[in-house]
């Protein structure tokens, strides 16, 4: 009997079913984040990034065109299983040297992004760009007093929408659109509602754009300060909550936009009893929004049991958000990609009909010694089985290195 059949048996005494938990894994699609393998910068303006936003070290090899970082990502598909989309900031168009403003963008600086996704069989996702450009205006975009300013990235946003559409009609597969500003003050401010007053408002305008809400599925993410924005962020949890819900739009947590001792996975369970939809971007906070690389923690494994045990694999839409400049790019994309499957793999063999009757039951003794030795279950080899069905090598560092030496050593 080999390892994953004795895995398997062990995993039946507990009422789980391992076949279950790997067709239904291998079903569920994690939208990955192209803005790892180039540090945030994007090929539209090449401005410092901004925003209460960075990315820190200096490993070599990153990605300065798209032809490289599309080299970059097919490495990433080859090292990850499951199924995958690409999510896309608007700041990878691809300009061929045409000086285009983020208002004036259209679905052809994408072309190469939609041939790539579909000779792959990839969806694309999409994220308005507003931060890192010369039109941010002390710190302000969406909830601007200047008029010149906030309607220039109000017409950004309605050039998303048209370009999200093109994504979704261009691939078959729905695209989310997910809206986050950076704006706020440093210290604090004099006047809090006006700002969101000005937000609420331009938000209103980009999505008087007509779209086909089966085809694009709109999102709209809080945070709670960035660097230069400590005291006073305009798009807050409480903001955004209530705009989604007013609006009919989707919200999304990212669960290293919260107080450090806010958990996103309490929220999740919430958030489902009141919306149809919830989208997540899953990164790992290190006392603020560091945006680390997702490791197979606490956090993103209470994430995943939530969307699982409450049978929301099909209503949670999950992407990654992590950057980290001072270690192998590619590396961290595949370690960040492979822990948010292996902790929906995870909580797949949770005998969840259990626990929670343990609960009901009030039975709280016998479900903290169930969930504690569930910790040591021979989880690892159903891990390694799911790998090999995908065609994934279990040890990928080996292959990172050797793309390292051949690809990423040569760029200057």
């Amino acid at each position: 009997m080999n390892r994953y059949e004795e895995a398997k048996r062990m995993y039946e005494a507990l009422g789980v079913d391992t076949e279950a938990a790997l067709k239904a894994l291998s079903n569920v699609t994690v939208s990955v984040h192209c803005w790892q393998g180039d540090d945030v910068i994007g090929f539209d303006c090449g401005e410092s990034l901004s925003g209460g936003i960075q990315t820190t070290g200096n490993y070599p090899g990153r990605a300065r065109t798209p032809e490289e970082l599309m080299a970059d990502f097919d490495k990433v598909l080859a090292l990850t299983p499951g199924k995958k989309k690409l999510n896309l900031h608007a700041s990878y168009a691809i300009l061929n040297g045409e000086k285009v403003g983020r208002d004036e963008l259209e679905p052809r600086h994408y072309e190469k992004w939609v041939e790539y996704a579909r000779a792959r069989g990839l969806g694309l996702d999409f994220n308005p760009t507003f931060f890192a450009h010369p039109m941010v205006k002390d710190n302000l975009t969406l909830s601007s007093p200047d008029e010149e300013v906030r309607r220039y990235w109000v017409r950004h946003g309605q050039a998303c929408i048209r370009i999200s559409e093109y994504f979704a009609e261009a691939t078959g597969v729905p695209c989310l659109m997910n809206i986050w500003i950076p704006d706020g003050y440093k210290d604090i401010p004099a006047d809090r509602l006006a700002p969101r007053a000005r937000f609420m408002k331009s938000l209103d305008e980009i999505l008087s754009v007509p779209y086909d809400k089966e085809k694009v599925i709109v999102t709209l993410e809080s945070k709670v300060f960035g660097i230069g924005l400590e005291s006073y962020t305009v798009g807050s949890a409480e903001f955004c909550l209530s705009y989604s819900a007013s609006r009919g739009i989707t919200p999304l947590m990212d669960n290293g936009h919260y107080h450090p001792t806010e958990m996103v996975s309490d929220k999740i369970s919430s958030l489902l009893l009141f919306n149809d939809k919830l989208a997540l971007h899953v990164t790992r906070p290190v006392r603020w929004d560091s945006d680390h690389v997702v490791l197979f923690d606490d956090e993103t494994r209470e994430i995943a049991k939530e969307i699982v045990r409450n049978d929301a694999l099909d209503r949670v839409l999950i992407a990654t958000d992590y950057f980290d400049a001072s270690i192998n790019r590619v590396s961290a994309w595949v370690t960040g990609v492979r822990n948010v499957h292996k902790a929906l793999l995870f909580a797949l063999l949770q005998p969840n009909e259990k626990l929670k009757a343990l609960q009901e039951n009030a039975d709280f003794t016998s479900l903290m010694a169930m969930q504690e030795e569930l910790k040591t279950a021979p989880f690892g080899d159903i891990w390694n089985e799911y790998l090999a069905r995908e065609g994934v090598p279990a040890d990928y560092l080996a292959a990172v290195k050797d793309y390292e030496r051949d690809v990423l050593s040569r760029r200057a």
